[in-house]
């Protein structure tokens, strides 16, 4: 066999998915096995495996055993020439197996393999070539130098930044989400070594590889996505210790005592400068805005009393230090407090919080002064008039934000609204219902047709040749790529040659329904799964429940009235009974055979069908939709769906 490609997976079960997809694309002709070994997911990752995959080696786990003892297990029952470790973050181009090999069998002395990675916006990562961290270079690192003088041998080490990141170089240190080992090798050299949990066990292999007197090459010839979804996590202070705690152990292990000291002199530095950091940073960022709100509201609060006092009162009638400089300061403590305890400064911002907590504070600052004594009581104008710049104030800081686009603030339903989708008639049209289906915010969808110098109607706004103008023109902040008419290195060349660098994409997978891309302003990659609601969790069960009953006894009390809209009249006063006892529910799946339902939770049978008006009668599409519905449960899709379609709720 020629190659054994291990996947170490942990309640990632979407990524898992697409990255399999893209292996098995890959793979074409080539003798090969694929592990995956599950650390105890709890996300149906092994269901979706067994149903989706049965041909994968499945290894499942009762705990989470690590990386290095999960890849072990996999390596140690595998028969290929070459090992693949690979993350399940990762897309792979539909050439990259058939290159990679080519080169390892073209180059006996290499030992390793690493290819190009780019995140799930398209930017190089840099850790896909790298050196061993001795102390100078560690040195170098931890205090800034590699990043200031990125092109010099000396300095630059750490992520090797003086090499080319298009040309094939030697290297010390390989990627664990794509690390090409030769099976010869690993017999001599060992597994990986279990005293790391995660992090640095990569760094160890690829190390004891040179050591071995093997060769570790960076390939760029071609290239991956790897969504780094743990990214969010890195200025966390457990990624700090966890990470550096592995760098330790790394020292110890191949160090003399002298550099080990020093390696970990540094790195006991390291650990509490990025744990200071991670803290300041924290700290920073959940005070910024109560901070604006403050100083924003008690600026207005001063204005509006100056201009008070100069058109409305006399002369005579002075407002005194006490009201200026500590009372209206309470009040706006008050309103941003309430804002906090509104949740309003949770991420990402929602306004909605934010308004309920100016008008909860509001209220909280009337009652205060009426329950005052008279002496205390300044003025209510003023108080009632900051409580209406508050609102405003609060109000326009949070579209401001959301116009930014800040990295630290998205906006909830706010963020990357403005959509092209890209593919043909039938993929686009599929994507575009079902995100209108699903309440996906958005002020604009366009369709952009995948293959250049063609507009096969008036829905596409354009082609592929035309997506930069397009893209200007239209403000677009996001791309969804149909994966249908797509490989993987044309995404990733779209990805890497479009002209702005404000771009979000993702990739709709045919027949699924999850879009994985870099959603979240805080993170290179993410995933947008539908799926997050399901109807089957008993909280969604209930409130299907009382719906049917709620709606039941508001038709059967209406009835003399609402009778007339529907087109049969007697079934329909049947199907409130139905309702009503549970004989049936108001909204059911669009078509209820064992096809389009399998492996979806069980739903009596419906009066009315969700999105019945698409008027779908291919089966695969039904399916999909009753997945989206059952999925992305909530009531007011039952509601809308009902009042949409109530002519037929007699049928």
């Amino acid at each position: 066999m020629k190659l054994s490609i291990v996947i170490v997976n942990y309640n990632v079960s979407y990524f898992l998915e697409q990255c399999l997809r893209s292996v098995y694309v890959a793979l074409g002709q080539i003798d090969a096995e694929v592990f995956v070994v599950d650390n105890n997911s709890v996300d149906n990752s092994v269901e979706m495996l067994k149903h989706q995959f049965p041909q994968v080696k499945l290894i499942v786990n009762k705990e989470n055993l690590g990386f290095s003892k999960a890849n072990n297990q996999a390596i140690r029952v595998s028969s290929g020439e070459y090992v693949l470790l690979l993350n399940p973050d990762t897309i792979v181009e539909s050439d990259t197996f058939e290159k990679v090999l080519a080169f390892m069998d073209e180059h006996p002395q290499c030992g390793g393999l690493g290819v190009k990675m780019v995140d799930g916006k398209g930017n190089f990562l840099p850790e896909s070539k790298r050196s061993v961290p001795l102390p100078s270079v560690a040195f170098y690192k931890i205090f800034g130098l590699s990043a200031m003088f990125k092109s010099s041998k000396r300095f630059g080490k750490y992520h090797l930044t003086y090499l080319d990141e298009n040309e094939i170089n030697k290297v010390e240190v390989l990627s664990g989400a794509f690390m090409l080992l030769r099976k010869s090798v690993i017999d001599e050299i060992g597994l990986l070594d279990e005293d790391y949990f995660m992090y640095g066990e990569d760094i160890d292999l690829s190390y004891r590889i040179i050591k071995a007197g093997y060769d570790n090459y960076y390939f760029p010839k071609t290239r991956i996505i790897h969504y780094k979804g743990e990214s969010t996590k890195k200025n966390s202070i457990n990624y700090v210790l966890v990470f550096y705690k592995a760098m330790q152990i790394f020292a110890k292990k191949h160090f003399s005592t002298n550099n080990a000291r020093i390696f970990n002199f540094f790195i006991n530095i390291a650990i509490y400068l990025r744990a200071a950091l991670a803290i300041v940073k924290r700290i920073f960022f959940k005070l910024l805005m109560p901070l604006i709100d403050f100083l924003f509201i008690y600026g207005g609060l001063l204005s509006i009393a100056f201009y008070w006092h100069s058109h409305i009162l006399s002369d005579s009638e002075q407002y005194s230090h006490v009201f200026l400089y500590i009372i209206l300061p309470i009040y706006a403590i008050v309103w941003v407090l309430s804002i906090f305890f509104s949740k309003g400064y949770n991420i990402p911002v929602n306004i909605q919080r934010v308004s309920k907590g100016v008008v909860v504070g509001t209220i909280a600052l009337l009652l205060m002064y009426a329950l005052m004594n008279e002496q205390w009581r300044f003025s209510r104008a003023v108080l009632l008039l900051g409580a209406g710049w508050t609102f405003i104030i609060t109000y326009i800081l949070r579209i401001c934000v959301g116009y930014l686009h800040l990295k630290n603030y998205p906006i909830e339903n706010n963020y990357k609204h403005r959509i092209l989708i890209i593919g043909d008639e039938q993929s686009v049209a599929i994507v575009g219902n079902l995100l209108g289906k699903f309440n996906y915010q958005t002020d604009f969808v366009g369709y952009v047709y995948y293959l250049e110098n063609k507009k096969p109607n008036k829905n596409f706004i354009g082609h592929i040749g035309q997506l930069n103008e397009i893209i200007d023109v239209y403000k677009i902040g996001e791309l969804i790529f149909c994966e249908k008419n797509f490989t993987v290195k044309q995404i990733i060349n779209l990805m890497t040659t479009l002209k702005t660098s404000n771009l979000d994409y993702k990739i709709a997978p045919e027949k699924e329904n999850y879009i994985i891309g870099s959603h979240s302003v805080d993170t290179n990659g993410e995933l947008y799964a539908m799926n997050i609601n399901s109807i089957g969790n008993m909280e969604n069960r209930i409130k299907k429940r009382l719906f049917d009953i709620l709606v039941s006894i508001i038709l059967l009390c209406s009835f003399v009235f609402n009778v007339w809209f529907v087109n049969n009249k007697i079934k329909y006063l049947k199907n409130i009974f139905a309702c009503l006892f549970g004989r049936k529910t108001w909204i059911g799946y669009l078509s209820s055979s064992i096809d389009t339902t399998i492996g979806l939770p069980i739903l009596k049978q419906g009066v009315l069908s969700f999105a019945e008006d698409l008027n779908v009668k291919d089966t695969d599409l039904v399916s999909q939709i009753n997945s989206f519905y059952a999925r992305d449960y909530h009531v007011f899709n039952d509601f809308r769906t009902l009042t949409r379609s109530f002519e037929n709720a007699g049928r």
